[in-house]
């Protein structure tokens, strides 16, 4: 039995003991947190420097991009450097600052894809009234509503769940600091405070999930309305990449912490945490790049503008020297 006050480390659970598996672990974590850098660099710079992407869904996509690089950020590069180093320690602080990051961010891109689901709604079901429900003003709002409500929730967690005393010791079954692998050290019957927390923040969150649902509902019942087919796969085009995301996030997500424990075993936790934690950053950008025409071709037209420059800083290098 240990207090919290004598904690000083957790020790986070290990991919793997064997040092051949470690570092192949190591890379393929790299690969993935390389992937997600470049695809949401790729996409922040591109609806930032291309004047015609300046609407409110890709107002709202750089958004999400830059949450994505938070929460992957929070979690990937200290269990690759676990890894790398052999070791499975991560300070007090460390394990605080790591949950309220991570917390913060998933929170907010929850939030921000029910108002993603809100704008397609409105573009689709009232596109006469598009331009004064979502003015630039309001999107600045709302987008900034997540992100401050992300940053309550998790301020309000992190300080509730490391108020608790941890008496069970200080080995995490999960690799990154969660909140329910740390009530699980906690002493008895004093984490039914944050349960009661946790519970209505999933009824928050189930109301986010019903909003959603609801308004593809509206969507898709105003697709199928439109006569030509052309018209329709636009309309589908701009729908089924958002669609695929929030399929992606609620449905890992879900699994992982409503899942039987009769189905729980320390590798399959392992495989479900990446999914939901690691894969979707490093994922999205791919299905929107895939299914978004004007980003691909402002995507083509970056990269052919930085291809002529350099061809141009050449031939000028070569005619000074």
């Amino acid at each position: 039995m240990t207090n919290s006050s004598s904690i000083t480390q957790f020790l986070l659970l290990a991919f793997t003991d064997r040092r051949e598996l470690q570092l192949l672990h190591f890379w393929l974590f790299l690969g993935i947190y390389l992937a997600a850098l470049l695809g949401n660099g790729l996409i922040i710079t591109t609806i930032a420097c291309d004047h015609h992407l300046h609407t409110p869904m890709y107002f709202f996509l750089l958004n999400l991009s830059l949450l994505d690089l938070g929460s992957i950020s929070t979690i990937v590069p200290k269990s690759m450097a676990n890894s790398l180093w052999n070791t499975r320690a991560i300070s007090y602080l460390g394990c605080a600052a790591q949950l309220f990051l991570f917390a913060f961010f998933i929170s907010a891109e929850y939030f921000l894809l029910t108002i993603m689901a809100y704008d397609r709604y409105v573009a689709i079901c009232k596109p006469l009234h598009y331009g004064t429900l979502l003015g630039s003003r309001a999107c600045v709002h709302m987008a900034a509503a997540a992100w401050g409500t992300g940053f309550l929730n998790a301020l309000l967690h992190t300080a509730n769940t490391f108020s608790l005393p941890l008496c069970q010791g200080n080995v995490l079954d999960q690799f990154f600091c969660e909140i329910p692998h740390i009530l699980k050290l906690s002493c008895s019957h004093s984490y039914r405070r944050e349960v009661w927390l946790l519970v209505v923040s999933a009824c928050l969150f189930f109301a986010c999930f019903v909003f959603i649902v609801v308004s593809y509902v509206q969507v898709f019942r105003a697709v199928l309305r439109i006569p030509s087919e052309q018209g329709r796969h636009k309309a589908f085009s701009t729908c089924l990449p958002h669609l695929a995301v929030v399929s992606l996030f609620v449905s890992t997500a879900a699994f992982a912490h409503l899942k039987p424990p009769s189905m729980s075993s320390p590798s399959l936790d392992l495989v479900v945490s990446v999914l939901y934690s690691v894969v979707p950053p490093a994922v999205n950008p791919l299905i929107y790049s895939l299914k978004n025409k004007e980003i691909k071709d402002a995507l083509r037209k970056m990269m052919t503008g930085c291809f002529s420059e350099a061809i141009k800083g050449l031939f000028s290098s070569a005619q000074c020297s």
